[in-house]
């Protein structure tokens, strides 16, 4: 398990940080991510503060979260609810 020291650049301050080498890529993504929402929230609604931006970015990221598991639930239920059918249909056919 080989881990890289890289530098995130988030809101213009860096952050050191030790990663998984597999990690790297999703890392540095995800900082890419937040400096794009952050540089549109201030284009957006005109705010300059950086703390307001990043609290804006991890709430809208949070929800973004809620509503990924939210679907992800859905869908598990959904499979539980196709195989039960399939069981059925084989316990009928035996």
């Amino acid at each position: 398990m080989d881990e890289l020291s890289i530098k995130i650049k988030i809101a213009d301050r860096e952050y050191p940080m030790k990663v998984k080498t597999e990690d790297e890529q999703r890392v540095r993504n995800a900082g890419k991510s937040i400096n794009e929402r952050i540089r549109v929230y201030r284009e957006r609604f005109g705010i300059d503060d950086k703390q307001d931006l990043l609290a804006m970015v991890a709430f809208d990221c949070l929800v973004d979260k809620m509503e990924l598991e939210e679907k992800h639930v859905d869908t598990d239920d959904s499979v539980v609810q196709k195989v039960n059918q399939l069981n059925n249909l084989i316990n009928q056919a035996l």
